[in-house]
Parts: C-alpha cells; structure tokens; sequence
C-alpha cells in the first residue's frame, strides 16, 4: 500500500523540500493539483459560467490522482488486494457521479498531497544514514616512493598508503604505519571524544585527524569501508518488519475490502428499505474514506525507520524491526565480563612494600624481570613502571619458572617475581598474610618480587571495571530493567569482587559456553526477555539464545557485527541503556500511533454511517491525522536524552 510505500529509487539522498518539489513526482503532482482545484474556487468566486470550474476540478482529478492510481492497479492486478488507493478512487468516482466536482477534487488532492508528504518524509527519515557518506572525502593523498599524488578515494587498494593532514577526514579505513594523533571517531562509533591513536592501530573512514599528519595504510577499499558498511546494514534493517508491522499489514490487506462491502451495504441496503438513494449513496462514499486505514499502517514503519536511522548515526547498529521491537520489551540484563565490564588487560591496583624496603626500587626489580616476559601480567607490571617513569634495569639468565613466575640476574642479584606459591620456596619468611588474604579477597592476583631469599614486597592486578561500567549499570536500572547479572568464565572470588563493585544482582562464575546458555535459559524463565551483552565472537552461543544479542566494540569487526541482532560500534558499555532507551522509544511511539488511528476510524466510521461527515471533511480529518502519525513517528529519529549519572 502507497501509505508503507518504499521511496523512489532516485531519492537515494536526503533531498531539500524544494528538490523535492520538482524531482519528486507525486509532491509535485499533487502541488499542481491543488492549483487546479485553487483555480476553479477562485473561478465560482467570480462567478464565471459553471462549466469552466467544474474543468478545472476535472483536470485536478487525474493529475492528483495519477501516482496512486496506478500504485492501486497494480495491486489489485499483482497481489489481488483492493488497498487504500483503491477506496478512495471509488470515493472520488462516486462523488462525480452526484455531479459533487469540487469534492471529488478535494478528495484527490488532500490524499495525494498527504500521500506525496508522507512518501517524502519517510524517505527523507530512511536515507538520512546516507549522510554519513558524505564525511569520507572523496579524493586521497597517495604515497608513492615519497610522493604525493591525488587521485580519486575510489582508486585507492588495499596495501596503498595515503596521507591525512591535522583537520582531514580520512578517505577510508586503514591502519596507522607512521605518527600519532587524536581522532574523532563520532561518525562511527557515536563517541564523540576524539581518541589517541599510533602506529598499528585501526582507523576508519569518515574519522577527522586531530593535530598532527597521519601515514595510513588502506586495509579496506573505498567501497567495503566502515560508514559504507554501516549505511548498507542500516538500510537492509529499516527494510525487516516487526511483528507489529507485519500484523498491520496483514490486518489491512483484510480491512480494505471490508470497507468496501461496509460502503456498498450503507449506500444499498437502506434505500431498498425506503431511504432516500442519493443520501445513503452519498454516506457510502464517506464511509469509504473515514474508513481508509492509513494512519494505521503508517503506525509503526515511520517511527521504526527513524528509530533504526538515529541508531545508526550514534554508531548502534540494529539489525531490523524485529530486533527493535525487542530492545523495547527487554527485562533484563546478562553481561561478559572480561573485556565488556572490565577492560579485558590486567592492570596493577595496588603495590604492598615489606619490611620497610623503597617501593621505587621494588618496582624498578619487579619490572627488569618481567620486561623479558610475554604474560599479560607481566606486560601489566612493566606497564605500570613505566607510567611512574621507572624504566627496567638490565636482566641476564631470565628464567621462567612455569606455573610461578620468573626470575632474572639484575646489577648480579637474583631477582625473582612470582605467585604466593613461589614466596614459599624462594624467601626465607613468610611475608603478611593478612594483606595477602586482603586483597585476594578482593578479586585480585598477587605477584611477589624478592631479591635472593627477602621478599621486597606484593603486586596486586586484576582487570578493573571499565570507567563507565557503573554508570551504564545505573542507567539500566534507570530504565526499569529488572535484573541485571554477569556471566563469566572466571573464577568465583574474582567475578564475586567486580560484581559487588558495580551493584549487579547475582554472579554466574567459571561457565563454560553451554554454561552461559544454560543460565540465559534460565533468566529467560524468571524474569521474561533476556538481553546478553558480549564481544559477538566468544559468547556467541549465549548471544544467540538470548532474546536480544548485543556485541561490543564492534568497529572493524565483520564477524562481531553479523552474530549479534545489535552492534555496538563504540567499545563503550553506556551505548546498552542508549540502545534500549532507543527501543522503548520507538515501541512507545509506534503504541502511540496505533491506538491513535484506532479510535480515530472508531470515531470516523459510524459518523459518516449516521451522515454527520461529508467527503471533504472526512478526507480532511482522515488525512491529517495521517499526517500527524508520520509526524509523530518521526520523532523516534529525535536523540533521547542522556539519564543523569549515578548519585546525580
């Protein structure tokens, strides 16, 4: 039906209203048609002879009327279907059989004119991600053997290099080979904070360099880049439906033809019970278009669309109607944790000296052990060091003693740094269990560092919760979601530690991934739609058992991006509340909208029965209740508001 049309294929960009006029037929159809219509009113103002404004209204019908018209054919002769199109072109028929030009005409235009503005709007809401497009330039500064050459971003392949100036949007996405600066991820991810990055490290298209020239090497053509990809996958989303949208749909293919018989019997069976033939004819024909059920269709696929958009520039991929509907009803929350709560690299939290010896120097030893190590704890100990501006001392005869830890000859002593297991057999006493027991309670792994047979003092780690972990938890609750856990593969006490940190309502430790399905199943039971949140790849058994999946930091990831029904761009957890406050929004527009459009033709229908309508007010209230439908679905496209932080 022409009210959930899709919009025309050379509206493939958000055009201005005045392009619109002139390159979008229906609008400019149903412009001309109101001038024709103008024309002949301002004619019987006049009082000019009653054939040169009836013309007038003649010629507006099949102007008006062309666009639709042919939309209603076609689906009568493919699909079978009388649709809206078609009640209304019966309506106008039937008004000039009564000799009514100037209402038919009327009819004609208000239709088309809403129609042409509705059609407009939607594709206007639908391919305003094509804008995202735009910020990738469309020329690039090649590297050849020193040189810069410009040519055409499309020409660029995969291994070429090119250069980014400070204040330039890159062309398309790449990894640094050379400098290092700050960009503005926004058009990807939604965040707006620029990001440092350097040598190694992915970018993408469209991102804008900071204060210093960048060497890039493309690792994804012009046409497969990140924002090609996005405006892609949001568009093949706003195409699915929801199950709202395809019950309306199916309602109204079944809804049409009865207000069609319901417009015969009215203008049939009263006059062959004695009334009056030209009156009852007259109610049919209003009651056909007090009956047209567009506002009704047009409920949910506006408000979808614009919801699905808006997502899409915030850098929140949602993958169709189905998956939005479900973001509107989920109850609770399961998280990962290693790498969605926390930020998946152990970091040093706490350093303990013994005895009274310098932590500088206990650090300094700590790290010239560690520096020859690929472990992550170790890669974190040396981190830390040199945050503080110790640097590593020379090691010789680096030893790693498997399942302990590792020693090393630092300036001729023996250092070594390992697991409380390893104190016992390398220090002569053993050194405060009380802080030891402290601070493994706390979720923590110790390291000891010694020099010989003395313990020089205690390394806690441990992977601490993103920044804005407990913020998003807030929100969440904010929200009205009901439960909210972890499931992780970790160990009890550490997962135990960060969940009391964050304010979860319960821990599921040391799963396996049939584990976490099993759990999800269970959440599932007690507290209705489950949402998992995860990195889309490891737990991608729970993401797809879950009501709704959600992956992580995602950018760059095609994988990640096809195992969730919702991809997060941004490796930021407070997008989960954005996503869902997204979808409540959406649902309750799209709620909004159809018990709007129900009432309205409950309303509608019986008064143009008991003939207190004509077809011009019939088709006025119709269409502009149509219109602000649309309207009022538009608005899901409008950002919601950030909730306010924790103890605000």
């Amino acid at each position: 039906m022409s009210c959930a049309c899709e919009p025309e294929p050379e509206v493939a960009r958000s055009l201005s209203w005045r392009e619109a006029t002139y390159r979008f037929g229906p609008l400019r159809n149903a412009l001309l048609a109101g001038l024709l219509l103008g024309t002949g009113l301002l004619l019987e103002l006049l009082d000019a002879p009653e054939a040169v404004p009836v013309a007038a209204f003649l010629a507006a019908i099949p102007v008006g009327a062309w666009y639709f018209a042919q939309e209603g054919w076609e689906e009568f002769v493919e699909e079978r279907e009388v649709g809206i199109e078609a009640l209304m072109l019966i309506a106008a028929a039937g008004a000039m059989v009564f000799g009514l030009f100037e209402e038919a005409a009327a009819l004609v235009f208000l239709y088309s004119l809403a129609e042409a503005i509705e059609e407009l709007t939607f594709a206007r809401t639908r391919s305003a991600i094509r804008e995202l497009l735009d910020l990738a330039p469309k020329q690039a500064r090649r590297l050849v053997d020193g040189r810069e050459e410009t040519l055409s971003a499309e020409a660029l392949r995969v291994g070429d290099r090119f250069l980014v100036r400070p204040g330039e949007a890159l062309p398309t996405d790449g990894v640094i080979r050379d400098g290092r600066s700050t960009l503005n991820e926004a058009p990807v991810t939604g965040e707006s904070v620029p990001v440092e990055k350097g040598p190694g490290q992915e970018v993408f298209a469209g991102t804008v360099n900071g204060e210093r020239a960048l060497e890039v090497e493309v690792s994804r053509a012009y046409a497969d880049n990140t924002l090609q990809r996005i405006v892609h996958l949001v568009e093949e989303a706003q195409s699915q439906k929801s199950r709202a949208q395809r019950f309306v749909d199916r309602f109204a293919t079944r809804y049409s033809p009865a207000v069609l018989a319901a417009g015969v019997l009215v203008a049939v069976v009263p006059p062959l019970l004695g009334g009056d033939w030209t009156d009852w004819a007259l109610r049919g024909v209003t009651v056909l278009v007090a009956g047209a059920p567009c506002a009704l269709v047009m409920s949910v696929p506006v408000a979808a669309a614009a919801a699905i958009t808006r997502a899409g520039r915030d850098g929140i991929l949602i993958k169709g109607g189905l998956q939005l509907e479900a973001l509107g009803r989920i109850e609770a929350v399961c998280f990962d944790k290693t790498g969605t709560l926390t930020k998946g690299t152990p970091q040093v939290t706490d350093v303990v000296v013994l005895d009274g010896h310098d932590e500088r120097r206990a650090i300094e030893l700590a790290a010239a052990v560690e520096a020859r190590s690929e472990h992550p704890l170790a890669q974190a100990v040396v981190a830390y060091a040199r945050e503080r501006g110790v640097e590593p001392a020379p090691a010789a005869d680096f030893e790693a003693l498997v399942g302990h830890g590792a020693s090393a000859r630092v300036n001729g002593s023996e250092v070594w740094v390992g697991s409380p297991q390893l104190v016992g057999q390398r220090a002569a006493e053993l050194p405060a269990q009380a802080d030891l027991q402290h601070l493994q309670d706390e979720g923590k792994t110790v390291v000891f560092v010694g020099e010989g047979d003395r313990a020089l003092g205690m390394l806690a780690l441990r992977d601490e919760p993103r920044p804005e972990a407990a913020g998003a938890i807030h929100q969440l609750r904010r929200l009205g979601v009901r439960h909210i856990s972890m499931l992780t593969g970790d160990n009890e006490r550490t997962a135990r530690a960060i969940a009391s940190q964050l304010g979860l309502d319960e821990v599921f430790a040391e799963l396996k991934p049939e584990d976490k399905v099993a759990q999800v199943k269970r959440l599932q039971e007690r507290h209705g739609a489950v949402a998992m949140v995860g990195d889309g790849i490891n737990d991608a058994p729970a993401l797809a058992t879950a009501d709704l999946g959600i992956a992580m930091g995602t950018g760059g990831t095609d994988a990640a991006i096809e195992a969730a029904d919702v991809a997060l761009m941004a490796d930021d957890i407070t997008k989960v509340a954005e996503a869902l406050r997204l979808g409540r929004r959406a649902t309750r527009i799209s709620r909004q909208n159809l018990i709007f459009s129900v009432l309205l033709l409950a309303v509608l229908i019986p008064s143009a029965v008991v003939g207190l309508l004509t077809v011009v007010i019939a088709v006025t209230v119709h269409e502009v209740a149509e219109l602000l439908a649309v309207g009022n679905g538009v608005r899901a496209a409008q950002r919601p508001p950030r909730l306010a932080p924790a103890g605000a």
